[in-house]
């Protein structure tokens, strides 16, 4: 990704790419267990036979790849693989659970695949699919995957294989970074600045992009990091896809704002001579989305309320709970006002669905599994059920119908983590119990449950006897805590490593195995370093009071003390002015107009204030790279000293 003169200082925006830590190398990772492969066994019986639907579509219409697997950066580094999961064939092993390896016997395949006379996807590039339409002079791209060097390797293909085009019109379903990421990829900002290219989006979309991973964006790159199993090898024992795709792709993130934005449903746009009509779903799986019909070709791009797994009403890595009726109403209207009309039903991840019938089976079997979940967790919870036991007694229960489609499967969200997540979006976290408002923390709390239980090695024992049965639950719990207790204790972090590597295996979903194998690793390897690199183009479109607000999180009233500040604030490349007051307990930004009497004034460009802000670089640094200071330069000083440096990682599974 591109750096600028911001650096690290807005880790928050982007996804890190972690760098395994240096030391010697660890043990290989255990086979698995007499319980693991009983298990296995068991989830194997009740995989569907070879050669159904899903096989058939996710190859149909493949035209052409790559020759070279490897897609590069402008430096020679790789940021993609296309065979990573070339080993992915036959049999399942033990140390894979069955249905996840069937589902990546589809979800492999790479290259451009037909889907109608004048569309196509290209497929496997990165975590996303781009979609390409055939207009009357040139191509319509829809979601330009995460990097520039993957989507540029797309449309190479796509040009190579049907023919050189210009590009008239790029769409963005939704707000998230593998969607839009890889836009200059397959487009100059000239083109569009100049109104050969138009960019499409759903209301709201540039405020989203930029600013949903802001303010958490720390503790969401740490938490990625377990979720898509960051530096992890594919295999046998390592990571096995994210469930929606493969992984996430390891270069350049871009952005070019969209000229045009839809706001409502039903609305049509000809583009290019294409007559495409839009859905609105923003608050379902993102906070500003569209669904797409491309009506001369009766195809409808669900964008990723539907794809080939049940997706996630609360992401691992962290976000605001997302609206589970809600994204079921829009599955409806989906199903009962496009599917009808559609030939094929596409996505931005997995293969389509071909077929008017099951275009309409389809989608209605996604809405009935998310609408099952979210009516049956509010059923129970309204019934005294904590979210524990509704998530325990809903994991069993999918109704019969639903555990048929293979596409309701949690390959990338799974039920437990879903009904819990319904239940925090109407109730929180709380669950009534009162022991449960003020408990110890959680290295307090471990201590005095390990001195209750008897002790290290009385805890070991007990965890030995759980392992043995396969009961890798309660395993982990016992020692989960006494790592916490003990972290120097090399039993106990071997023990809840095998624990963990173990529930890892037996995961039908492809990010829960990442999550356990990820703590597995850490506790054996140590915590993996990392570094992120960012993107520019975000970097310029993020607010400045979000900037603001941001760089507030982390300011120290204990290191500033009771002093107070007023700094003014001139932007001189964005015209814009703006303020800090600071007093002995916050930080607060504000945009619009100077204060009357500041006791300091920065004058300048925006990446000049961003290196005091985020850098924490010195005043007189500063100073002398374009930025004005007028006033008590000391004061400002001690501002940027009481702001934390920025989120370098932190431990999980150790305290």
């Amino acid at each position: 990704m591109k750096r600028s003169m911001t650096g690290s200082a807005l880790a928050l925006l982007m996804t890190a790419e972690a760098v395994m830590a240096q030391g010697n190398v660890p043990p290989s990772p255990a086979p698995a267990s007499d319980t693991t492969r009983a298990a296995q066994a068991a989830a194997a019986a009740q995989l569907p036979p070879e050669g159904t639907r899903d096989g058939a579509f996710a190859t149909r219409g493949f035209m052409a790849t790559r020759a070279d697997p490897v897609i590069r950066d402008a430096a020679g580094k790789p940021v993609w693989n296309l065979d990573a999961y070339a080993f992915v064939s036959g049999p399942a092993p033990e140390t894979v659970h069955p249905s996840l390896w069937r589902h990546m016997t589809h979800l492999k395949h790479h290259g451009l695949f037909k889907v109608s006379d004048n569309i196509w996807q290209v497929r496997g590039f990165d975590l996303s699919n781009m979609t390409i339409v055939r207009g009357q002079t040139g191509w319509i791209v829809i979601d330009p995957l995460t990097s520039v060097e993957t989507a540029k390797a797309a449309m190479e293909l796509v040009n190579a294989t049907l023919g050189q085009r210009p590009v008239s019109a790029v769409i963005y379903s939704h707000s998230h970074a593998d969607h839009f990421g890889g836009v200059r990829g397959v487009v100059d900002p000239s083109d569009v600045a100049a109104g050969r290219t138009q960019v499409i989006a759903p209301e709201g979309f540039m405020e989203e992009a930029t600013s949903e991973n802001i303010m958490a964006g720390g503790a969401m790159m740490r938490r990625a990091a377990f979720q898509f199993g960051t530096g992890m090898e594919p295999g046998a024992t390592g990571q096995m896809g994210s469930g929606i795709g493969a992984a996430v792709s390891g270069g350049t993130l871009s952005l070019i704002a969209p000229t045009r934005t839809v706001a409502t449903t039903g609305e049509t746009l000809r583009v290019d001579g294409v007559d495409l009509q839009f859905q609105i779903v923003s608050g379902s799986e993102a906070p500003a989305e569209f669904n797409v019909f491309i009506a001369p070709e009766k195809t409808f791009l669900a964008a990723e309320i539907a794809t080939c797994t049940l997706h996630n009403i609360l992401t691992p890595r962290g976000a605001k709970v997302r609206d589970a009726r809600a994204w079921a109403h829009f599955l409806d209207e989906a199903a009962t006002r496009y599917a009808p009309q559609s030939d094929t039903v596409i996505s931005s991840h997995c293969w389509p669905i071909f077929g008017r019938e099951e275009g309409i089976a389809w989608l209605s079997a996604q809405r009935d599994n998310y609408r099952w979940l979210h009516d049956q967790t509010v059923r129970r919870m309204n019934r005294g059920e904590t979210m524990h036991e509704i998530a325990e007694a809903l994991e069993n229960a999918t109704p019969p119908a639903l555990a048929a489609e293979w596409s309701t499967h949690g390959y990338y969200g799974t039920v437990s983590h879903n009904s819990k997540a319904v239940y925090q979006f109407y109730l929180g976290w709380y669950d009534a119990v009162p022991a449960n408002l003020h408990q110890h923390t959680p290295v307090a709390r471990a201590r005095r449950l390990i001195d209750a239980l008897g002790g290290a090695e009385r805890t070991l024992a007990l965890a030995d006897n759980a392992m043995a049965s396969g009961d890798y639950r309660w395993a982990s719990d016992l020692l989960q805590n006494l790592v916490f207790a003990e972290p120097d204790n090399a039993a106990a972090r071997a023990k809840l490593a095998a624990s963990y590597e173990q529930q890892g295996y037996r995961a039908e979903s492809a990010i829960w195995r990442n999550q356990f194998l990820a703590a597995a690793a850490d506790l054996v390897r140590g915590r993996a370093a990392s570094s992120a690199a960012q993107s520019s183009d975000l970097i310029a479109a993020l607010a400045t009071q979000e900037l603001l607000d941001s760089a507030a999180t982390r300011f120290a009233p204990e290191r500033h003390g009771a002093r107070r500040l007023t700094v003014g604030i001139e932007l001189t490349d964005r015209n814009e002015q703006a303020m800090i007051e600071v007093n002995g307990q916050v930080m607060i930004g504000r945009m619009g107009a100077l204060p009357d009497a500041p006791d300091v004034t920065i004058r300048g460009p925006r990446l000049a204030l961003l290196a005091l802000l985020f850098l924490k670089q010195p005043v007189s640094a500063v100073q002398g790279a374009g930025l004005e200071v007028n006033g008590d330069a000391a004061g400002l000083q001690a501002l940027i000293d009481a702001l934390d440096p920025m989120p370098q990682g932190f431990d999980i599974v150790t305290p």
